[in-house]
């Protein structure tokens, strides 16, 4: 019965409401155990006519079986998974168990969604998941992925998870609603419709304060006093049930049965096929007969609904399974074992629960579930066959093998912490050399994203020195891998050179390999800021590469952070868009995750910042689904210097953001990165001169502190420090000449201007040359407006006006307001009034529709589209309007014929 709930009821209502009118959403219910989640999720289903119900629950026995419970969520939608892209339909069919062999799990989530928009697209859909924080992990990262892309789908999500459990449902950025206990005439009316007659209301109000209101445990003391306690005609006891006292009145209902009864009820708790035949047949083998069902539905505590065992409520199962004896519950165990023998995965779990020492034929079968469940993208799913398989193992190397396998998986399926303890505990068994190594490189992986750079430095080189003398071609990828990261700054107590680890490969090898050499030496040369030896290095890297398809997961990245590394901007932009392209048409979220951050670098660079603004903003939603949530530090410092290079007051609030991020993960990696990010934009937010310069001159990454060179240059230079801008300018002087990079070459002259008093304009001429060969246009702008400020103060206004022109409109254009604003001043100031250009309105696409704009003019459909943003169809169509809209055009013909560089 449900009462008192009309302020939770409303909230559903909405939700529905809206995703009847195409807003999309979801909801989390939340409440302690008997607090009515279920009775309000069931009141939700009774409450949507015209609406297509979906449901499913999670199960505590259930959660080691990947994606079991989207499984049933999905079970009605089967027949449609055949009209999903093949690429979604591949994965999701793996993920159902419908088929055997590779499958991606970010792909199986995109299926999802994409699946529940097309039955949307016939009736609105409601997906109601009940005890959440039971799910199993990749159905509950399934459901989450979806949640978190509702928009413009008729799709609404209503989840119930119960709090205080020890595996919780966490997802603090869904809306929720946390159900208190029921009071005053609410609680009356629970009282009477369960006791069948009158309760005095002092009675009731005792009731409450006894259990705060739980119904459920205000219904099972109705149900346990007298009718004249409940009128107040008899004094209540002196000791009443709270609410964690409700299981105990389950376990004594379930021990007032008979032997027979409490085995065949033990039997039911212990499975999670609810099939009537399947506990019938399991409690057959332990010598139970059918009058001992009858007599556990007698207590209420079980019914049957046809084929399907319900329990009366998710804390009978606890209470009767936990107060069985380890015997007991092994044996139940092992009689479900012996009547699933079609159904692999659950008859090696229930094998496993009921062994109590090594058993080769149980590790056999979990190790099958492991390699089923990775097959399927059910990570999680494999980290607990392989760690429980890795449990029964007797020990040795074969133990320390199923624990390397058990890390790995619990780190593909976003578990660092228990990734790391599983990895920990391997590395005592492993010994083999080829899986030693690559124990130590997931280690190092781990460190470096989640805690310690250094510390993931030196676990890489430990691998390296491993496989130096059984896979060179392993080793060649970790000394590669080691100098990349020593290239950032990392160091290890280890006095060990990389590049001595493997021979340069002869003129003969392939050239993915002589490409990695090339590579590995190029990073040994930034190491010791040997630019010209890195430029030289890189450059036959590039060579040996560009006619070469790059499928490469760990050679093609590397060759990205090269291009980083000496401003090789055209070649970056065009590296990342390929690695982007790809990622998106294979479905591979974590590398579509870098390649938008990663080439968000050089579009902010070279002034493409609605792109970047656009790759920040839809890698943000996609790092989160990683299970990392310390990565969205990295867009969101990116969002906030693009907002600071506008003017916009939104990086105050990205700034905000990022410390929060910071304060509360792990950023790993990227840590320097975003420190060098959020320093340069507070530095471009700062009024102060010297306030500026405080956080400018604190960027630390060569990059960096060349992507903010003009701003670090003329920061220092207004703050009365020109000894610290000649310091900084011999640094990018002594890159200039290694390098050859026509940016800074450009950056030189123009610091050296800021420096020359009298003879600026010869470099600020030579600086405006070097810019004609490079992409990198704000600086040009910064160069045009500061040449133009230097002829106006040198009295020479007709000479000043081109340059400041051409500042104003490279501002305008670049949507720089600050630089726009200081070139009109300057324009008034030369006695020329400041014309402000019509520009395109692309810059007032927001970042989604910017992307989605991209991808049709490069001719996606809708669908397409959708696959490659992770997002519905109907999203893009909603976001495809909107530009239409926005833009002035009808067709995708005309939208691809509009200019929208930047």
């Amino acid at each position: 019965m449900l009462v008192g709930r009309d302020v939770e009821r409303t909230a559903i209502a909405a939700l529905v409401g809206a995703a009847r009118e195409g807003r999309g959403g979801a909801l989390v219910v939340r409440g302690v155990a008997g607090s009515g989640k279920s009775t309000l999720l069931t009141d939700a289903s009774a409450a949507a006519p015209d609406t297509t119900v979906l449901r499913t629950s999670g199960v505590e026995s259930e959660s080691p079986l990947a994606f079991a419970a989207l499984q049933r969520l999905l079970w009605p939608l089967r027949a449609r998974i055949d009209a999903l892209p093949s690429p979604q339909q591949t994965a999701l069919r793996a993920a159902m168990g419908e088929v055997e062999g590779e499958g991606d799990r970010f792909l199986a989530f995109l299926g999802t969604l994409s699946l529940l928009s097309d039955a949307a697209e016939r009736s609105p859909v409601l997906a109601v998941v009940d005890d959440a924080h039971w799910l199993d992990d990749a159905s509950a990262a399934a459901l989450l992925f979806v949640a978190r892309r509702l928009q413009a789908e008729r799709i609404a999500v209503l989840f119930a998870a119960r709090d205080g459990e020890a595996h919780g449902f966490e997802a603090p950025d869904l809306p929720a609603v946390v159900l208190d206990g029921v009071t005053g005439e609410a609680a009356g009316t629970l009282l009477t419709s369960r006791a069948g007659g009158v309760v005095d209301p002092a009675v009731r109000d005792r009731l409450v304060a006894a259990t705060g209101g739980n119904p459920l445990a205000l219904g099972e003391l109705a149900a346990a006093l007298t009718s004249d306690q409940l009128a107040g005609r008899e004094p209540l006891p002196a000791s009443l049930p709270l609410t964690e006292g409700v299981e105990r009145g389950f376990l004594d209902r379930c021990r007032r049965l008979s032997d027979q009864a409490q085995r065949l009820l033990l039997v039911a708790t212990a499975d999670d096929t609810t099939r009537l035949t399947v506990v019938r047949d399991a409690a057959g083998q332990l010598g139970v007969g059918d009058d001992a069902l009858d007599e556990a539905e007698r207590t209420g505590l079980l019914r049957i609904d046809g084929d399907t065992v319900v329990l009366y409520h998710p804390l009978v199962r606890s209470a009767v399974y936990r107060a069985a004896t380890s015997a007991q519950r092994r044996a139940a165990h092992r009689a479900l074992a012996g009547v699933l023998r079609t159904d692999a995965d659950r008859r090696a779990w229930h094998l496993a629960a009921a062994a109590d020492r090594p058993d080769d034929e149980v590790v056999a079968a979990l190790d099958a579930v492991a390699e089923r469940a990775a097959a399927r993208g059910g990570h999680e799913a494999a980290a607990a066959a392989w760690a429980r398989a890795a449990e029964l193992t007797a020990g040795g190397e074969a133990r320390g093998r199923r624990l390397y396998l058990a890390a790995s998986s619990a780190w593909l399926g976003a578990h660092p912490s228990r990734a790391a303890a599983l990895a920990s505990a391997a590395a005592v068994d492993v010994r083999d050399p080829a899986i030693r190594a690559r124990l130590l490189t997931l280690r190092g992986q781990i460190e470096w994203n989640t805690r310690s750079l250094d510390d993931g430095y030196d676990h890489v080189v430990a691998a390296a020195q491993v496989a130096a003398g059984v896979d060179e071609a392993l080793a060649q990828q970790l000394a590669m891998l080691a100098a990349s990261l020593a290239a950032f700054g990392a160091r290890s107590p280890r006095d060990v050179d990389p590049a001595a680890l493997v021979p340069r490969p002869g003129p003969d090898a392939p050239p993915r390999v002589r490409a990695a050499s090339a590579l590995l030496h190029g990073f040994r040369a930034v190491a010791r800021q040997d630019w010209g030896t890195a430029a030289e290095c890189f450059g036959d890297a590039f060579a040996l590469t560009d006619a070469l398809p790059l499928d490469d997961h760990v050679l093609q990245p590397n060759l990205g952070v090269a291009a980083m590394l000496v401003d090789d901007d055209a070649r970056g932009l065009r590296l990342h868009a390929e690695q982007l392209t790809a990622a998106r048409g294979a479905g591979a979220l974590s590398m579509v995750e870098h390649a938008l951050t990663r080439g968000a670098q050089f579009q902010i660079a070279t002034g493409a910042w609605a792109q970047a603004a656009g790759a920040a903003a839809e890698a943000l939603p996609l790092t989160a689904a990683t299970g990392h949530p310390g990565l969205t530090a990295l867009p969101t410092a990116e969002l906030a210097v693009l907002a600071a290079l506008r003017g916009d007051d939104a990086a105050d609030r990205h700034l905000a953001e990022v410390a929060a991020i910071r304060d509360a993960h792990p950023i790993g990696l990227s840590e320097l990165l975003v420190d060098d990010l959020v320093r340069w934009a507070r530095g471009l937010r700062a009024r102060q001169p010297a306030t500026a310069l405080h956080h400018l001159e604190q960027i630390s990454s060569p990059g960096l502190r060349r992507m903010a060179a003009l701003d670090r240059l003329e920061g220092a230079v207004r703050a009365g420090r020109e000894d610290l801008a000649r310091t900084w300018l011999r640094e990018l002087e002594a890159f200039a000449e290694g390098t050859g990079a026509p940016a800074a070459v450009a950056v030189v002259e123009h610091g050296r201007a800021l420096l020359a008093g009298n003879r600026a304009e010869e470099h600020f001429r030579r600086a405006l040359d070097a810019h004609a060969t490079s992409l990198r246009v704000p600086d040009r702008a910064r160069t045009e407006l500061a040449f133009g400020e230097h002829l106006r103060r040198a009295r020479r206004r007709v000479d000043a006006r081109e340059h400041l022109r051409t500042a104003l409109a490279l501002s305008e254009e670049l949507g720089a307001a600050p630089w726009a604003e200081r070139a009109a001043q300057e324009l008034r100031a030369s006695g020329e009034t400041a014309r402000r250009r019509d520009v395109t309105t692309a810059t007032e696409l927001t970042p989604q529709e910017r992307q989605v704009t991209d991808l049709v003019r490069q001719g996606l459909s809708n669908r397409d589209a959708a696959a490659r943003l992770f997002v519905s169809p109907r999203t893009v169509d909603f976001h495809l309007r909107n530009v239409y809209s926005k833009l002035g055009v009808a067709s995708r013909a005309e939208l691809a014929a509009l200019p929208l560089d930047r």
